[in-house]
């Protein structure tokens, strides 16, 4: 059977679920966002604190990692990450959980051969891709200072 393209995409169409873009939207700036607010608000904790700016944002981004560990260990952060999408994956909160979610599921594999060869799984190729853009970035940087 030969359709043309637009009786194929209506076609095609009537197969697929409408998109929930602007609920998806939504949800991924208001969870995204709630999380920035949180750690606006540790910030703010920990400078009435008395702890310097730097220690501040140090003791911030341990926070925040903790409890994204903490919300993964319990298997809480997912429940969330599937209303917020990209709300909860672009923070720090996001990278700890992909760290964190490999490590629990392989952990029954061992330490070695489950936690420890599974642990980057998920953030190993950030990592690596992180590592070489700032390799070439600095090298072009010092190249730069040559010319």
């Amino acid at each position: 059977m030969r359709m043309n393209p637009a009786d194929y995409k209506a076609y095609a169409d009537s197969f697929s679920p409408p998109s929930k873009l602007w609920r998806n939207m939504l949800f991924a700036f208001v969870i995204g966002g709630g999380i920035c607010v949180l750690g606006e608000l540790l910030l703010t904790l920990f400078s009435t604190l008395g702890f310097e700016k730097d220690e501040c944002a140090t003791l911030n981004c341990i926070s925040l990692i903790f409890l994204s560990a903490l919300l993964t260990a319990f298997h809480l952060y997912d429940n969330i990450a599937k209303h917020a999408g990209a709300g909860t994956l672009v923070p720090i909160t996001g990278f700890a959980n992909a760290v964190v979610a490999p490590a629990i599921e392989f952990r029954p594999e061992g330490m070695v051969l489950g936690v420890g060869a599974k642990i980057f799984s998920i953030a190993g190729p950030v990592i690596t891709y992180g590592i070489i853009a700032s390799i070439l970035a600095g090298l072009c940087y010092y190249l730069g200072g040559l010319l």
